[in-house]
């Protein structure tokens, strides 16, 4: 603080740090990651079919059931 204002270093503001103002929602992991927790869909990336996604099953383990391609977390 060269100035004793609460601005931080020369030419960053208030809020620039570690922790302020990146708010990602749905949790430490973001949302269509390993770990997104139990609720939302598998996707499609072919054909764009959805099926709900079923805990402790990971989308990329179920194959699409219109054409067979791999699944992806929504």
């Amino acid at each position: 603080m060269p100035f004793g204002d609460g601005t931080g270093p020369q030419g960053l503001g208030p809020g620039t740090g570690r922790g302020r103002g990146r708010g990602m929602g749905r949790g430490r992991m973001g949302g269509n990651r390993p770990g997104a927790g139990p609720a939302g869909n598998c996707v499609c990336p072919s054909c764009g079919t959805k099926i709900p996604h079923q805990a402790g099953m990971p989308c990329y383990s179920i194959n699409c059931p219109k054409c067979g391609m791999k699944m992806v977390r929504e």
